[in-house]
């Protein structure tokens, strides 16, 4: 059995993702003692309705540290563009840095197929970079890790692909009943979003949306609220059901 550190990091696309989709794990894996770090690959500069991205780039970073801090979690921004985000040597190696830093034992990020572009791309950085952060040649500050972290994957809206259709089953449900309310505190720190997903989805509320989606997954299960995740199991990657072994009161449907 591999020892792996009891340190979490977290590759979301936008300042949001991460309380939106995986608050609830975060939280649960918190209260067992586990370090949280909260990256962001961007700052979320169009989500706003200023029309200032610099001014919006300086509230979406608050907004994130300041949900970051519910759970005592460092926050990080790779501040890429929001809406024009890519993958390349520089933000693969700055967040193989980051893994290395927080000698992260557990990685996570978007699904590969998620809705959103850049959403895909922060997915395609957090594996690249997770895949060699035990490697030494890597050019970076931090010294490498002893073994390649564990690399699981967040749930995409209404669990579909760019092209709306279903996605396969979630590797496991994950019943965060007890720790949504910390969820949705995390959440409300990201008032920049309340006008901006009205005029953008025509949401009255997003985060009423978040918890009704929580809870429409909850009762696929037969509980009030859950979060659904996936775990890499490819080629190259740790395979030992970490997660699932930790939070296996809260765990349903695993299939790993």
């Amino acid at each position: 059995m591999n020892n792996f550190n009891k340190s979490v990091i977290v590759l979301h696309a936008h300042p949001d993702d991460t309380e939106a989709f995986s608050a609830g794990m975060l939280k649960l894996l918190a209260d067992r003692g586990y370090r949280i770090t909260i990256v962001t690959l961007t700052a979320g500069g169009l989500g706003g309705m200023s029309g200032n991205r610099e001014k919006t780039i300086a509230i979406r970073k608050e907004e994130a540290r300041n949900a970051a801090a519910v759970l005592n979690a460092d926050y990080y921004c790779l501040n890429q563009k929001d809406g024009y985000a890519y993958d390349n040597a520089e933000m693969r190696i700055a967040f193989t840095n980051l893994i290395r830093k927080v000698k992260a034992g557990i990685v996570i990020s978007h699904l590969p197929v998620d809705y959103h572009p850049d959403h895909r791309v922060a997915s395609h950085i957090a594996e690249a970079s997770a895949l060699v952060a035990s490697l030494p040649n890597v050019p970076c500050e931090e010294a490498h890790l002893e073994i390649t972290p564990l690399f699981y994957h967040s749930a995409t809206i209404d669990l579909s692909d760019p092209m709306g259709e279903k996605l396969t089953e979630p590797h496991f449900y994950l019943d965060i009943t007890s720790v949504i309310e910390t969820k949705v505190e995390m959440l409300s720190y990201h008032l920049s979003q309340i006008d901006l997903m009205k005029h953008m989805h025509k949401m009255d509320n997003f985060f009423e949306l978040m918890k009704a989606y929580n809870e429409k997954l909850g009762k696929t299960i037969g509980v009030k609220y859950a979060e659904v995740y996936w775990q890499h199991l490819g080629g190259g990657f740790q395979k030992e059901a970490l997660i699932q072994n930790e939070l296996k009161e809260f765990i349903h449907k695993n299939r790993i």
